[in-house]
């Protein structure tokens, strides 16, 4: 006995295809759920940019970088295509706050595809520490808002250092 003795339909006929697409159910009600998505998403990439560049479902915008130090924290947040009057920085209750609005430059009709953001933002960074509300600098150049906002003396002298042993 041959091993292609043992092939359903015999040598000379083609196999048997026992999966008709037409008539299982649940595979087509897998193809109509995958059309419906895909119709779905695909009515939003003219409208929306790439989920991880949206400002509202990212971290937020603008984005920001934080750092610190014994004596400051110190906060920069790029936001392109704007300027200075158009930023406001507020600090309350240990809460820093930016807030702004970025204007479209022109009212293209035509416009088919866009991943700039236009519109009002605020952004608000919580502050683990008590800071010298009156020395708080900020500066902007090209894009870039920094904001320093020095620790007070009680702050600073919070911090511990702790041997570490081995």
């Amino acid at each position: 006995m041959n091993v292609r003795d043992l092939i359903p339909g015999g040598r000379n006929q083609t196999p048997t295809v026992y999966r008709d697409d037409n008539r299982d159910p649940f595979l087509s009600l897998h193809r109509e759920v995958n059309r419906l998505f895909d119709d779905v998403f695909r009515s939003f990439d003219n409208r929306l940019p790439a989920f991880g560049s949206f400002p509202s479902l990212n971290a937020g915008w603008p984005t920001v970088e934080i750092s610190e130090t014994d004596k400051e924290i110190k906060v920069t947040a790029e936001v392109p295509g704007m300027e200075e009057k158009d930023i406001e920085v507020l600090l309350d209750d240990g809460v820093l706050t930016l807030k702004g609005e970025k204007r479209s430059e022109t009212e293209d009709q035509e416009k088919q595809f866009s991943e700039r953001f236009y519109g009002r933002f605020e952004r608000r960074i919580p502050l683990d520490y008590e800071v010298e509300d009156d020395n708080v600098d900020a500066r902007f150049k090209n894009g870039v808002l920094t904001v320093v906002l020095p620790k007070s003396e009680k702050a600073q002298s919070q911090v511990k250092r702790i041997a570490i042993k081995s």
